[in-house]
């Protein structure tokens, strides 16, 4: 138990170093201001306390706490977070407002996810499923992806694209529904400073 929670600490200091290089602030001020940092410490800190936290009563208590702040995040920020979905280290997010990811969603490590994105089920029968989303993926504003596919490492997603097809690494997707535009990845979006980071 004490193992994954030194993991989930670790996993939120890389959240935060995100902030520190894109807004260059004090951390504590990136703490007390910045509500992407706020969604990202209830979803790391809530899914420890769901899968790996085990001391009976507290851990009823923990969820509680936790579950009104999910609330809160839904309700302030109109955001949904599950805390059962798959995201990786390094999570940023700019402009936390009205983001929603299916529970089942896989994300990976030094993503960028800006305001109005959904990642949700799509599909039917057997091609019904939840995106899988690489590292290094810049998500646009108002970007929709959608269905058992699975997102390169280094992608942008433009803004308002629709996305129901898998992407290959270092691709640049726009329009509706989404296509290639180019392979020159999100290097110039995510810099190579961030990449140490994570």
């Amino acid at each position: 138990m004490l193992q994954i929670f030194l993991k989930t600490l670790f996993s939120y200091g890389q959240d935060i170093k995100r902030y520190l290089v894109a807004d260059h602030g004090h951390p504590l001020f990136m703490l007390l201001t910045k509500p992407g940092l706020w969604i990202t410490f209830q979803y790391r800190f809530s899914r420890w306390v769901k899968f790996h936290f085990n001391i009976p009563i507290l851990r009823q208590i923990l969820k509680l706490i936790f579950a009104i702040g999910q609330l809160l995040v839904a309700v302030f920020l109109n955001c949904e977070f599950p805390n059962i979905a798959k995201i990786g280290d390094g999570l940023y997010l700019p402009h936390p407002y009205g983001i929603v990811i299916h529970c089942d969603a896989k994300i990976g490590s030094g993503c960028c996810i800006c305001q109005q994105v959904a990642i949700g089920i799509g599909g039917r029968g057997e091609k019904m499923g939840v995106p899988t989303i690489g590292d290094r993926v810049f998500i646009s504003p108002g970007a929709k992806i959608f269905g058992a596919i699975t997102i390169g490492n280094d992608v942008i997603i433009g803004a308002n694209a629709v996305v129901n097809k898998s992407l290959p690494d270092n691709a640049v997707a726009a329009g509706v529904p989404a296509k290639i535009i180019s392979h020159k990845g999100s290097q110039d979006y995510i810099s190579p400073r961030k990449k140490e980071l994570i």
